[in-house]
């Protein structure tokens, strides 16, 4: 497998089991885009928001090209809207979200926290540090893209900042006091620069993934210094439109979440140890935990009731049946493997490897794994979303210690 970005094919083969519903340049191309792009005659519309199609078939993928995007320091994780038209890209070090046009590849809107003194984490020495609480960790959408709820690491809660009418804060009430933070918006389709207050729901101390049930009637939060989940009802008509319902403790470091609506369970990697929680939306209640390797930080449902889960300190992913919570097969990865996410046709799936500064691509079989791609991706990569259209599929990547997003584009055939 070459170890430098050459055009390639990565081939899939049809699969025997059925799925239910529910910075290198690549071939001499490198485009790099500012932050701060001019739209002088553009207008702000609210997005009408489509659902996504299933994509045509599909069974290899060409390697094309990849583009560099400036995003801001630390930039932590990304996130596609619902049609996969905007992407938003939460920097924690920049204390700030960038909000991405997918087409035109710039930079439309940017909202940035006013910082205010807190306590950090300095996770290489284990003790905490002078920092900021408005550091933006990962997020989550909900209401028809209306809603991006964002965790601020050192804020021990949540904020939702509404996407609409130019970001402004659906009360509009001019509150200062400490339960809201400030947030400034650039605007850059119309040259204008705003503010507006978001209220901070406490959680537990620092905050990481947000994931929400499909009625966007509930969220649920990773808590990794509290040892918890916090379970929220959410309630647009009134600030601060989520409060929480119910604390779930787990015995070690919770991160990654992910929700079930058909089987109304979540599934949440303790970090901190050797198990999946469970959780039972019917009352809250935790489960008995699924027995996994050690470390697991980000993991992922398909539609067949199968767990995919990256074991950070293993240098592994793995694939679960969530049900009897038996392994089915694994394979090794890059040093430090963060994010996971699966192709819209469940037939791929994406590992960013934080330390081993690659992104690698695995076809999916009934019974293993199969590496196709070792993609070098400089500046420690750890976030990933993917778009996809009946013609390409686009994996867009966030680096942590460079701040900017690496766009990966491959062609279906």
């Amino acid at each position: 497998m070459p170890n430098h970005f050459m055009p390639m094919r990565l081939n899939i083969f049809p699969y025997i089991f059925l799925i239910s519903a529910c910075g290198q340049a690549v071939s001499g191309t490198t485009e790099t885009y500012s932050g701060t792009p001019n739209h002088k005659d553009s207008t702000v519309t609210t997005e009408l928001v489509k659902a996504i199609q299933p994509p045509a078939p599909y069974d290899s993928l060409l390697l094309i090209k990849t583009e560099e995007l400036s995003a801001a320091p630390g930039t932590k994780s990304v996130l596609f809207n619902s049609n996969s038209s905007k992407l938003y890209a939460m920097n924690l070090e920049g204390m700030s979200i960038f909000e991405f046009d997918q087409a035109t590849r710039k930079v439309e809107r940017v909202f940035k926290f006013k910082p205010t003194k807190g306590t950090g984490w300095n996770y290489a020495k284990n003790r905490p540090i002078p920092s900021f609480e408005e550091k933006p960790v990962e997020g989550c959408l909900s209401h028809n893209n209306e809603i991006l709820w964002v965790s601020l690491h050192n804020a021990d809660g949540i904020v939702p900042v509404f996407l609409g009418s130019n970001g402004k804060n659906k009360s509009g009430a001019a509150i200062t006091d400490a339960a809201y933070k400030r947030v400034y918006v650039s605007n850059f389709l119309t040259n204008t620069k705003d503010s507006m207050m978001v209220p901070l729901i406490k959680t537990g101390k620092t905050p990481k993934i947000i994931s929400r049930t499909s009625d966007d009637k509930y969220l649920l939060v990773s808590n990794w210094h509290s040892h918890s989940i916090s379970i929220l009802q959410t309630d647009t008509a009134n600030a601060p439109f989520a409060s929480v319902i119910k604390e779930i403790p787990v015995t070690t470091i919770p991160r990654g979440i992910a929700v079930d609506d058909k089987m109304q369970k979540s599934y949440v990697a303790q970090m901190g140890g050797a198990e999946i929680t469970v959780i039972d939306h019917n009352g809250w209640q935790a489960e008995a935990p699924v027995q996994v390797s050690k470390n697991p930080r980000h993991i992922v449902l398909d539609t067949s009731g199968r767990i995919f889960v990256s074991y950070n300190a293993l240098n592994s992913i793995a694939c679960i049946n969530a049900s009897s919570g038996k392994t089915l097969f694994g394979a090794k990865t890059g040093g430090q493997p963060r994010t996971i996410i699966l192709s819209k046709n469940f037939r791929f799936v994406f590992v960013t490897c934080y330390s081993g500064d690659l992104v690698q691509v695995f076809k999916i079989y009934a019974d293993r794994f199969e590496k196709i791609a070792d993609l070098p991706c400089k500046g420690s990569p750890v976030g990933v979303d993917i778009y996809e259209d009946n013609k390409v599929l686009e994996a867009w990547v966030c680096k942590y210690t460079t701040g900017n997003i690496s766009v990966m584009t491959f062609r279906k055939q």
